[in-house]
């Protein structure tokens, strides 16, 4: 299943932890399994599958982006949404608990899709 239509969606990882009981790592584990590119970012420090968390609070200027899957909750949106929504990608992916309707209409009108679902249902499902 590994890369074919989906290497160009190369996807943020908003919240990921090095907390095995968290959904950012399984999703995590979910893309690294499946050989498809992901950029984990939080605030805490660590690695996940290889990769190094990059830090939120630095805003690193990242680049194609297709996809951004939030794992943080609406109460700790606010600080980040704009520095998210500059990354310009194509969709953001609101995981059960993370609806914002505030972000969702700035999304919107930046011409991004919103897609409030379950990441790891799209992954084990195909609908990725």
């Amino acid at each position: 299943m590994a890369k074919d239509n989906l290497e160009y969606k190369k996807t943020l990882i908003v919240g990921a932890t090095t907390n095995q009981t968290r959904y950012a790592f399984t999703a995590a584990g979910m893309f690294a399994d499946r050989e498809l590119e992901f950029i984990p970012i939080g605030i805490k420090k660590g690695e996940v599958f290889g990769r190094e968390i990059l830090d939120l609070r630095a805003k690193p200027d990242l680049k194609d982006i297709h996809t951004i899957t939030l794992y943080i909750g609406p109460s700790h949106q606010d600080e980040w949404m704009d520095y998210l929504i500059s990354l310009n990608p194509k969709r953001i992916i609101f995981n059960p608990g993370t609806e914002n309707p505030f972000f969702f209409t700035a999304a919107k009108a930046a011409g991004i899709e919103v897609v409030p679902a379950c990441n790891l249902v799209m992954l084990s499902t195909g609908q990725f």
